[in-house]
C-alpha cells in the first residue's frame, strides 16, 4: 500500500519540540493533554512516522489540533494493510473489517469485486488481498476519494472510476460481478451535527449523510444491485442496529436472499442480499 508522506503543519503556533527528538514521554505528555485517550499508541505510531525533530513537532501538532490520527499519519490500518488516506477521504473504520469477513466467507473464490462509494478503496483493497487475483473495480462520487482508492488499488491492478454509483462503472460488468461491496453513507442528515468533530468536521459530508433515515443510498443499491450481481453474487452493506430491519426490507423487495450478520466485538451490522 502506497504511503502518503504527512502534510506540513497546519498550526499557526510554533512547535514546542526542537530538531532533536524530544522523549517519548514529552510526546504522550503533549497527547495526553489534548485528550487524546489512547495517547501512548498514538506517541508509538507518530515517533515511528516522523524523520526529524522537526517533522515530530508538526506531526503532534496536527494531533494536538483535532486531526484525526490516520491524516496526520497518512494512513490506516484496516485487515493489516497500510490504508494510504488523504485530507477530504472518509478514514476506513475497523467495524468494516466485519463487512469484508462476511463477504469472503460467502464468496471465498469471488473473481469479479466492485467497491462502491469506495472512499479510500480499503474494502476492494481487503478483498484483492484476501482472494486470488480477482478483477477489482471501484467508484465514488468524490474526486479526492477517487485519487486516493487509485493509488491504493494500483498493485491490484484495480480499475476506479468517479461517478454516483452504478452509473460510474463500465456496462461490461453487468451481470458478472460475485462481491458487490457498498459501504453506502448511513447516518440520518439529522444527526450528522452529533457525530465526532473528527468525523464531523475532517470528513466529505456525501460521506456520512444517507438522507432523512440515513437508508436513501443504500435503497438506490438494492434497487439496481441485480442488474449487476452474477448468479449467486451477493451485495452487502454496513448499517446500524436500528436501521437494520428497514435496511433489510430494502434489499429483500429488490429480489434478494437476505440476511443479517452481527458482530458484537465491532458492533457492526451488515446485510447481505445474494441475487438467486
Amino acid at each position: 500500500m502506497p504511503l502518503l508522506p504527512a502534510s506540513p503543519s497546519q498550526s499557526p503556533s510554533p512547535s514546542p519540540f526542537s530538531s532533536a527528538f524530544p522523549s517519548r514521554d514529552a510526546v504522550v505528555s503533549a497527547l495526553r493533554a489534548a485528550g487524546c485517550v489512547f495517547a501512548e499508541d498514538e506517541a508509538e505510531l507518530i515517533l515511528a512516522t516522523a524523520r526529524t525533530g522537526d517533522e515530530l513537532g508538526a506531526l503532534v501538532d496536527r494531533r494536538v489540533s483535532g486531526l484525526p490520527l490516520e491524516l496526520v499519519l497518512g494512513w490506516a490500518e484496516f485487515r493489516g494493510l497500510r490504508v494510504a488516506v488523504a485530507p477530504g477521504v472518509f478514514v476506513p473504520r475497523r467495524r468494516t473489517e466485519f463487512l469484508v469477513a462476511e463477504a469472503l466467507a460467502h464468496a471465498p473464490d469471488a473473481s469479479v469485486v466492485v467497491d462502491l462509494c469506495c472512499g479510500s478503496g480499503a474494502v476492494g483493497a481487503a478483498l484483492a488481498a484476501a482472494l486470488d487475483r480477482p478483477e477489482v473495480h471501484a467508484a465514488d462520487v468524490d474526486p479526492a476519494a477517487v485519487r486516493c482508492a487509485r493509488g491504493n488499488l494500483a498493485d491490484a491492478g484495480g480499475r476506479v472510476y468517479a461517478g454516483d454509483l452504478f452509473d460510474a462503472l463500465p456496462g461490461a460488468l453487468r451481470g458478472r460481478v460475485d462481491v458487490l461491496a457498498a459501504n453506502v453513507p448511513y447516518v440520518p442528515s439529522g444527526e450528522v451535527a452529533l457525530l465526532p468533530a473528527e468525523a464531523r468536521d475532517h470528513e466529505p459530508l456525501a460521506a456520512l449523510d444517507g438522507g432523512a433515515d440515513g437508508l436513501d443510498v443504500l435503497r438506490r443499491v438494492a434497487a439496481e444491485a441485480p442488474n449487476w450481481l452474477a448468479p449467486g453474487g451477493c451485495l452487502l452493506s454496513e448499517t446500524s442496529e436500528r436501521q437494520a430491519p428497514a435496511a433489510v426490507d430494502a434489499f429483500t423487495r429488490a429480489g434478494l436472499t437476505t440476511r443479517l450478520a452481527v458482530c458484537e466485538e465491532l458492533y457492526a451490522h451488515v446485510v447481505t442480499g445474494v441475487r438467486t
